[in-house]
């Protein structure tokens, strides 16, 4: 695991100085005849990414981009919104351990998938809420599911659900980046309280 000293949050937020890290389990090796991969984007990939990679049953939860039209995108062009491509998380996962079903509830709970413009502060169609299924079990799932929540919730969800395309991965200072910047503004604001409500790690 890779340990930020220091970044410039996009639109000109201020971070600390010094870093702090959240200990949480590492990645392990990827088996493709065992594990699954499903690609979810709810928000800042650094708020995703904080919650699913605690979670038992998943192997690994990388942040990037998925959904654009601009081949290698940078992050910069995301941001700005020149690439069509969404932030994203891609989560994989031993469906021994922890269902499909199970981790699209986790998503449902870490973020608020009514919401069409964004997750609160984090405005702007790369932080619209998706889910990129890599199989049509996950697809069925997801439809199905959204259906139910639809049921306990007053305004329409608003999550897109479409078959993953090219994952980019995020550069390197933005993997992990709760574990191991925990002390800084957006963390300190946006993710600690997310961590606090779903009772993990923080």
């Amino acid at each position: 695991m890779k340990k930020l000293l220091t970044l410039l949050f996009p639109f000109c937020l201020g971070v600390a100085s010094c870093d702090t890290t959240v200990d949480i389990k590492e990645d392990k090796p990827t088996d493709p005849a065992k594990h699954q991969t499903i690609t979810l984007g709810g928000g800042c990939y650094w708020c995703v990414e904080a919650v699913f990679q605690q979670l038992d049953g998943v192997i690994s939860a990388t942040s990037g981009f998925m959904g654009g039209h601009v081949p290698n995108p940078t992050y910069a062009d995301v941001c700005l919104g020149f690439t069509g491509h969404v932030e994203v998380v891609q989560v994989v996962y031993d469906p021994e351990v922890i269902s499909t079903e199970k981790i699209i509830d986790w998503f449902w709970k870490s973020h608020d998938a009514t919401d069409a413009l964004g997750q609160g502060a984090d405005q702007g169609p790369m932080y619209m809420s998706h889910i990129f299924y890599h199989t049509e079990e996950q697809k069925k799932a997801s439809e199905a599911s959204i259906t139910e929540l639809q049921k306990s919730v007053k305004d329409p969800i608003v999550t897109k659900v479409k078959k993953a395309t090219a994952f980019y991965k995020a550069p390197e200072k933005h993997q992990d980046y709760y574990q191991n910047n925990s002390n800084k503004p957006y963390c300190s604001l946006r993710i600690t309280p997310k961590l606090k409500k779903l009772d993990l790690k923080h």
